[in-house]
């Protein structure tokens, strides 16, 4: 039995798994993209591009606890592929249709699918790679939320600009080509002498753990900043400095690259120099997020926006990659599934909420998004300050 590890092709499965993620997130940045010729196409209002962003986290948030327990049940695998599966089939429906109420439903049944797939990356992490390893293969493919972006930004965009029913056909192609990488290079979940001897933990005691219950609750405040971003940042440059889409794209793309870049030295910061100091790595990050968001808003100039927009986009990052990865150095890799599903439910919820409380801070302040960007800022320093006081090391580790 022990002769089947060394033959796992580690860079195959890392390889895999970042080309499944880096359309998870070329999708929920391409999005913010196409509403606005969407938008101006169909004559709908900032209400109704919001109803089809949230649908879309509120499939996302109610598949990922269901995701995360199906992975630990019947192996990550089967659930990776299944929810590219979905996710291609509602990316080529996404392109074909033409009313705001298919708009809705596909989103939403697309958000259902991507909920099954980074409590399921996180359990074949942690079912391929020894502990140690853990942090920075999920910190490497983790720097995919930046390679998403680039993707969104360049080919999304431009395809986009052409046709944004382009766009989804192309996505829709793309997620079957990942969903094959899957099939071929992420291995079955096999269990050992050793797994089967253990006695499984009951769902109600993971997800009444405490440190479960810390990081759900600074995941949802930490994504009201980095979802409130996807979702809202093209509009403000385009409102505030007068740019076009390709424009946009083009910039969004440089961030998406400093994002990546910050994502995979985060993952060295935390295995190597702030190994046991996570919380002050998560506090310091979103304290600085908030100052730099709030340098964002009251900016006027386009250069000084943009380095503040890059720096919150890295260091946002870093704060979500050290929070994400938190969970396998302090719970037990045996639910490792259903605990990222319960964390990632708090980041989704995130996601599904800020389009509307954004939006009608929007409202609130005539058109202003001051209001909006004050309120990720408070949102981010209350995600270091829950994880600061709230975590307790050795609540569920092994």
């Amino acid at each position: 039995m022990e002769s089947t590890t060394p033959k796992k092709n580690t860079f195959g499965i890392v390889f895999a798994l970042m080309a499944g993620y880096s359309m998870v997130y070329m999708d929920k940045n391409m999005i913010s993209t196409a509403i606005i010729p969407i938008s101006t196409q169909f004559g709908l209002d900032a209400g109704q591009t919001g109803l089809i962003m949230s649908f879309f986290f509120l499939g996302y948030s109610l598949m990922q606890i269901p995701g995360g327990i199906l992975a630990d049940k019947i192996g990550a695998k089967k659930v990776l592929m299944l929810s590219l599966g979905v996710i291609s089939l509602f990316s080529f429906a996404f392109g074909s249709v033409s009313s705001l109420l298919l708009f809705v439903t596909i989103r939403f049944f697309a958000g259902i699918g991507h909920g099954g797939y980074p409590p399921s990356v996180s359990k074949a992490v942690a079912s391929n790679f020894e502990q140690d390893k853990r942090t920075m293969i999920q910190s490497v493919i983790l720097s995919t939320s930046g390679i998403g972006g680039i993707l969104a930004f360049t080919l999304g965009a431009n395809l986009i600009n052409n046709n944004w029913r382009y766009g989804y056909m192309v996505l829709g192609s793309l997620f079957l080509i990942s969903l094959v990488l899957v099939y071929i290079f992420v291995p079955k979940d096999v269990k050992s002498s050793k797994q089967t001897a253990v006695k499984r933990i009951p769902f109600s005691q993971v997800i009444s753990n405490r440190n479960v219950i810390v990081l759900f609750i600074s995941m949802l405040l930490l994504n009201f900043l980095l979802y409130g971003n996807i979702s809202w940042l093209p509009t403000v440059l385009k409102q505030k400095f007068a740019l076009d889409i390709t424009q946009i794209g083009y910039l969004l793309a440089i961030n998406a690259i400093f994002q990546t870049i910050a994502t995979m030295f985060a993952g060295v910061l935390l295995s190597k120099w702030f190994l046991g100091k996570e919380k002050i790595f998560i506090l310091s990050a979103t304290l600085l997020s908030a100052g730099l968001v709030l340098g964002f808003v009251f900016s006027n100039s386009l250069v000084l926006s943009m380095i503040c927009i890059i720096l919150v986009s890295m260091i946002s990052t870093s704060a979500f990659t050290a929070v994400f990865t938190y969970p396998h150095k302090i719970l037990d890799p045996e639910t490792i599934g259903s605990s990222i599903g319960i964390i990632n439910t708090g980041g989704t919820l995130g996601g599904f909420l800020a389009p509307m409380i954004l939006g009608q801070l929007i409202k609130v302040g005539n058109g202003s998004f001051t209001l909006s960007f004050i309120f990720m800022a408070i949102a981010s320093v209350l995600s270091g300050i829950v994880v600061f006081i709230g975590i307790r090391k050795g609540e569920n580790e092994r």
